[in-house]
């Protein structure tokens, strides 16, 4: 089994903001499998379960912690499945790439986002895949939380759209043929 985990903030405050790339890319994939996510009565999560063949089952999670706490439900559905962090994807968003822009990583550290931090602290290690969605640096004159937590124009909407499609793909690439063959064709 897999864990595709979407970096997000609930809420309708936070809809259509950078910050919720990964939960773009997680309703895509999700879409694509037509499965809908279900919240959770017992943590606080939204989940669903898919089956791909040559794969077998794994599940997509969004956790409704906000952002800097996105670790704390990880181990609560890890560790009773037996997965380990070779078992986990995390999608997310990345201000250090141009809006539009992919990159995967087979592990490495935060980089400063706090999401992945989060994650990082809870698991105890960096060994995990990760899936950057680029949505561009802040503006001059503008503050990072401003820049992350803002509604996106129509336009860069748009591009973080099309991105979050060609990301669903690069997951879907990492489950079937490996970090590996995804980083050489998405990055």
């Amino acid at each position: 089994m897999k864990l595709v985990v979407g970096l997000g903030n609930p809420g309708r405050n936070y809809e259509q903001t950078r910050h919720n790339a990964g939960w773009l890319v997680l309703d895509e994939f999700a879409k694509r499998r037509g499965v809908a996510f279900r919240r959770s009565w017992r943590r606080p999560v939204q989940t669903a379960k898919v089956s791909m063949e040559g794969v077998g089952n794994l599940w997509l999670v969004k956790p409704m912690t906000f952002m800097n706490r996105s670790g704390d439900v990880l181990p609560a559905l890890m560790q009773p499945a037996g997965l380990t962090a070779k078992d986990l994807i995390v999608v997310t968003d990345d201000i250090n790439l141009s809006t539009g822009r992919l990159r995967i990583r087979a592990k490495g550290s935060a980089g400063g986002h706090n999401g992945l931090k989060s994650i990082i602290s809870r698991l105890g290690t960096e060994d995990f895949v990760r899936v950057r969605i680029g949505v561009g640096e802040q503006e001059e004159g503008k503050s990072l939380v401003e820049h992350v937590l803002e509604r996106m124009d129509a336009r860069t909407r748009q591009m973080v759209s099309e991105t979050a499609a060609k990301a669903a793909d690069a997951v879907e690439c990492i489950l079937v043929h490996g970090v590996d063959v995804a980083m050489n064709q998405y990055n």
